[in-house]
C-alpha cells in the first residue's frame, strides 16, 4: 500500500461529541496517528448517543475510527502530567472545552507550547476563545441560530427550523481538519515555520458560507426571510413532484442552465420572453415561472424527466433517501458506503474515505477503539511507563 499523505503526523484529541472529533477522524482516515483522550469509566460523551443496538452505540464506528483510546483524567495531577508528556511527541492537539478550562487545569496553549513550541492547538468552541459569548455554553444547534442560518430555513409563516443533524458540527469538524493541515504546512515547509493556535467558533463555520447575506443587507438593506430552496438567488429551482409521485429537486442557476431547460420542455419561446430571458427578469416573476416548470414535471414520470433533463445537461436529482442510496449504483461504484468488522455486532456499514486521492488513498486502518483499548500500548511504548505504573494509575482512576 502506498504511503498515506499524512503517516507520521500524531494528533491527540481531547474532544468530545463531534465537531472537533469529526476533524481528527478526517486526519485519521488519510494517515495521521490520532490518540482520543477519553475519561476513565465514562468515555466520550458520543458513546452514550443513540441510535443503539444491543446496547451498542451505532455512530461510534463511522465517527472514531482510526483513532486509539487513551483514557485519562486531565483533572487530576497525575492526569495532566501524562498528559503534557504526549504534548511534548506529538503535532496537533484538538480539544473542544469550553473556554478556559484547559488553562483552569494547566493544561492551556501558553503552558502547552513551552513544553513542545512545535506544537499545533485547534481549540473548537460554540462562540470562540475571545468576545462577550466566549464562556456561553456552545453546541451545534444553537451556534447554527446564532449563524443566522436557522433564521432562513423553513416557510416564512411557520417557525424557524432547525437542521435535522448535526450539519454545523460536521462543517465545523472539515475546518478542522483543514486548519490543522494548513498550520502543519506552515510550520514545517517556512523558514520560520513553528507551531500556533488556531481559533474556531461553531457558529463561524457556517457564517463563512452565507456572503450573499452580508452583501445584501450591506448594499440593500434587505433581511432576508424564511423561505424553501434558493429563492431569491435564482429562477427557476425547487423542488416538484413527477407525474408517478416522486419528488426531485432541479435548479437552473445561470443562463446557460436555463437556456437547455427551455429547449427540453420545447419552450423556446420562454428564452425571448422579456419577463424571463434572464435570471434577474425570471426573479422579478419567480411564482409564474415555477409553476410552469411544476405543471411540466408533473406531466412526466420521474424515470422520463431523469432521462430527458440528462440527455439536456439541466441540474437535476431525485430527492433520495438512505434505503434509495444504500440501493443506488452510483453509491456503490465510488464506495461510498463500505463495511467494517465489528468486535460485537459482527459487521458495520460507515461512510467511506472522501475525498478520494488518486495517489495517496484514504484507508479505514482500525475499526473504531472500546474505550481505553490502547492504554498499555500507548503509556508503555509512547512514554516508557512500567506495568506496575500503569496498574497504581488505573487504581487512582487516573486511567
Amino acid at each position: 500500500m502506498s504511503r498515506l499523505p499524512l503517516e507520521g503526523v500524531k494528533v491527540l484529541d481531547v474532544s468530545t461529541m463531534i465537531a472537533a472529533p469529526f476533524g481528527a477522524v478526517l486526519l485519521g482516515d488519510f494517515g495521521a496517528d490520532v490518540i482520543k483522550i477519553e475519561m476513565p469509566g465514562k468515555g466520550d460523551t458520543l458513546r452514550h448517543v443513540g441510535p443503539f443496538l444491543d446496547h451498542e452505540p451505532l455512530r461510534w464506528p463511522g465517527l472514531s475510527r482510526n483513532k486509539k483510546s487513551l483514557t485519562l483524567d486531565l483533572r487530576k495531577k497525575e492526569g495532566m502530567e501524562i498528559f503534557k508528556k504526549l504534548v511534548s511527541k506529538v503535532d496537533i492537539v484538538i480539544e473542544n472545552f469550553r473556554p478556559g478550562t484547559l488553562e483552569k487545569w494547566g493544561g492551556g496553549y501558553e503552558e502547552l507550547k513551552k513544553i513542545n513550541p512545535n506544537l499545533v492547538m485547534i481549540r473548537v468552541s460554540g462562540y470562540g476563545q475571545t468576545g462577550p459569548f466566549r464562556e456561553k455554553a456552545g453546541f451545534g444547534t444553537p451556534a447554527t441560530a446564532f449563524s443566522g442560518f436557522t433564521y432562513l430555513q423553513g416557510y416564512p409563516d411557520r417557525p424557524p427550523v432547525s437542521p435535522p443533524f448535526s450539519l454545523t458540527d460536521y462543517i465545523t469538524g472539515i475546518y478542522v481538519a483543514f486548519a490543522a493541515v494548513t498550520a502543519i504546512y506552515y510550520r514545517d515547509v517556512h523558514p520560520q515555520g513553528e507551531g500556533q493556535m488556531v481559533d474556531i467558533a461553531l457558529y463561524e463555520s457556517v457564517f463563512r458560507m452565507m456572503e450573499f447575506l452580508i452583501a445584501e443587507y450591506d448594499k440593500l438593506g434587505k433581511i432576508r426571510e424564511r423561505s424553501p430552496g434558493l429563492t431569491g438567488h435564482s429562477s427557476p429551482a425547487g423542488t416538484f413532484m413527477t407525474k408517478d409521485g416522486h419528488w426531485v429537486v432541479l435548479v437552473t442557476s445561470t443562463d446557460s442552465t436555463f437556456e437547455r431547460l427551455a429547449k427540453a420542455m420545447n419552450r423556446k419561446d420562454l428564452l425571448t420572453n422579456e419577463k424571463f430571458c434572464t435570471n434577474e427578469r425570471r426573479l422579478q416573476h419567480h411564482d409564474e415561472m415555477n409553476q410552469m416548470v411544476a405543471d411540466w414535471i408533473r406531466s412526466m414520470t420521474r424515470e422520463d424527466l431523469l432521462q430527458l433533463l440528462d440527455e439536456y445537461g439541466v441540474p437535476v436529482s431525485p430527492i433520495l433517501n438512505i434505503k434509495d442510496i444504500f440501493e443506488h449504483p452510483h453509491y456503490q461504484a465510488r464506495e461510498n458506503i463500505i463495511e467494517v468488522k465489528h468486535p460485537r455486532l459482527g459487521k458495520i456499514k460507515v461512510p467511506g474515505i472522501v475525498p478520494k486521492f488518486e495517489k495517496t488513498p484514504g484507508t479505514i486502518r482500525h475499526i473504531a477503539p472500546d474505550l481505553g483499548e490502547h492504554n498499555q500500548e500507548i503509556l508503555q511504548d509512547m512514554l516508557g511507563l512500567s506495568l506496575e505504573e500503569i496498574q497504581t494509575l488505573e487504581e487512582k482512576n487516573v486511567i
